[in-house]
């Protein structure tokens, strides 16, 4: 039952190296805009220390 699963009427070996594929697409697409999120972050306390010393 579990090698009929795997091998998906004899397509297995195209699904699963997609879906390895596309899983490892969504990580990076993860990290990166986890990675850009920071930077943004960072960017915008600076800014905000940045106005607050300017006297208006």
């Amino acid at each position: 039952m579990i090698k009929e699963f795997l091998d998906m009427g004899g397509y297995g070996a195209y699904i699963w190296p997609s879906y390895g594929v596309t899983a490892v697409v969504m990580i990076v697409m993860l990290v990166t805009s986890l990675r850009g999120l920071r930077e943004n972050e960072v960017t915008l306390q600076s800014l905000e220390v940045s106005t607050k010393d300017k006297p208006e």
